[in-house]
């Protein structure tokens, strides 16, 4: 059996479009939610502190803040939620 290759394996493709953090500007970088807000998960800029992929477009519930990020709730199923914590870069509200 072979072993993992990492987490973004064969991802390079699906992740290449996203901005470098040098070329986002203070506004994307530095956002304010509150608890209840509504949120969508974007994954963008380096890979150091990028959620999951699998998360990406999902909308989620802002339940509280965790130092420079946000936990926020996801609903995948009628009977299941996930829990992320998530940096700010990687939100925008949801319309």
């Amino acid at each position: 059996m072979s072993s993992s290759k990492g987490l973004f394996s064969r991802r390079t493709r699906k992740l290449s479009r996203h901005r470098r953090p040098s070329e986002m500007g203070l506004t994307m970088r530095i956002k304010d939610f509150k608890a209840g807000d509504k949120v969508v998960v974007t994954p963008r800029g380096t890979f150091r502190n990028i959620p999951h992929p699998r998360y990406r477009g999902m909308i989620g519930v802002v339940v509280g803040k965790r130092g420079g990020a946000y936990e926020v709730r996801i609903s995948l199923s009628k009977s299941t939620s996930r829990l992320l914590v998530v940096p700010q870069m990687h939100l925008e509200r949801a319309k």
